[in-house]
């Protein structure tokens, strides 16, 4: 299969817009006081699907990061009261990691500006 010009035209428009998204999400992670590691983080543990917390392991594969770098990134978040930990209630091994409030309230702002990103950056691809 041969790739055409407009097809990479294509490419490197999305890739672009891609590129502006993630810096546009770094410096609203920062400006909002948190690394961009840490707004994934909390991502991550909204995001999942059907709950409201995640493992370590869990965050480490999402992030694409070590489980011990997912510990660290657990305990520089928890130390700024985002998230917290608890025993998990199914397996008393595991540990739950969820949001504060002060967390949910967090993602939620950078949520809302990363959407009205999204609907900026569409209409450049679309």
């Amino acid at each position: 299969m041969r790739i055409s010009k407009n097809d990479i035209e294509s490419l490197a428009q999305f890739r672009y817009a891609l590129r502006q998204f993630l810096r546009f999400s770094e410096r609203a992670a920062r400006q909002s006081g948190v690394s961009p590691q840490q707004h994934q983080l909390l991502m991550t543990i909204k995001g999942m699907h059907g709950r409201n917390w995640a493992n370590v392991a869990e965050i480490a594969e999402r992030l694409q990061v070590s489980h011990h770098a997912a510990v660290a990134l657990v305990t520089r978040a928890q130390n700024l009261k985002l998230v917290k930990r608890t025993q998990g209630t199914e397996d008393r091994r595991t540990v739950e990691v969820s949001l504060t409030p002060a967390g949910e309230a967090l993602i939620g702002e950078l949520a809302e500006m990363h959407h009205q990103e999204i609907g900026r950056l569409a209409g450049i691809l679309l």
